[in-house]
């Protein structure tokens, strides 16, 4: 199994910006990918982000690119996206999420980060 904590959540104003950071334990061997959802009131889920463990590639939703980065230190297990010039859209709750190895979907998962971002 692996366990993932998420933390670094809360509320900022329009334009200001947040990082959260997800360290993940257990069985990592087994992930290749971590990544991070969304979720609004009403919404369903989304991928917003992602980072590979070995080669640090990269993925962006276009409603986030530009203005959100994820880094990785795989020494540390952690990622961590860094939200810039956030928006009042951008409110949801924030998931991280590990990818096994040879399987697309996400296996593993965080409990969950509210960000709120005021107007």
């Amino acid at each position: 199994q692996v366990q993932l904590v998420e933390s670094g959540g809360g509320l900022v104003q329009a334009g200001g910006s947040l990082r959260l950071s997800c360290a993940a334990s257990g069985r990592t061997y087994r992930t290749d990918a971590m990544g991070w959802f969304r979720q609004a009131p009403g919404q369903e889920r989304a991928l917003v982000a992602s980072i590979t463990w070995g080669g640090g590639s990269t993925y962006y939703a276009d409603s986030v690119k530009g203005r959100f980065t994820v880094s990785r230190d795989n020494a540390k297990n952690t990622v961590y996206p860094q939200m810039n010039s956030l928006k009042p859209e951008d409110t949801a709750v924030y998931y991280c999420a590990a990818r096994r190895q040879g399987v697309p979907e996400y296996a593993y998962w965080g409990q969950g980060t509210q960000v709120t971002v005021s107007s």
